[in-house]
Parts: C-alpha cells; sequence; structure tokens
C-alpha cells in the first residue's frame, strides 16, 4: 500500500490517460507534472492526505495481511 497510489497518484494517473502518451524529452515531462501539481487547489490536498490515516490503520490492524484478494 503506497500512499501515493490511493489519492494523489490515483488522479494523476487519471490526468494523464487523457493526455499524449510521450513525452518529447524529460524537460517537457517534468513541465507537465509540475503544472498539474499547481493546478491542483488546496483542498485536493486537504482531502486526500486525512483519508490515508485510516488505510493506514487497515494495514496496521490486519497484520500486514492487507492485500484484498
Amino acid at each position: 500500500l503506497a500512499p501515493s497510489d490511493f489519492h494523489l497518484f490515483l488522479h494523476f494517473k487519471k490526468f494523464l490517460s487523457g493526455q499524449r502518451q510521450r513525452f518529447e524529452n524529460d524537460r517537457e515531462a517534468e513541465m507537465v507534472v509540475t503544472q498539474w501539481f499547481q493546478s491542483q487547489a488546496a483542498d485536493f490536498y486537504d482531502t486526500g492526505i486525512p483519508k490515508l490515516v485510516p488505510r493506514y490503520d487497515k494495514c496496521l490492524d490486519s497484520g500486514g495481511e492487507y492485500v484484498e484478494k
């Protein structure tokens, strides 16, 4: 369970799926990523971060058996 997979990159992957899949160079990719991060409103981060606590708790309470099969 990576925290980044839960909120931040879940939305970022959706954003990228609507974009072209190839960048001309590293600088172009960096620019797109930076612009996306900056375009997110503060409540985007305020909403996602608190949701991590219950997910962490679920992992800890299950003794590491947190992968749903």
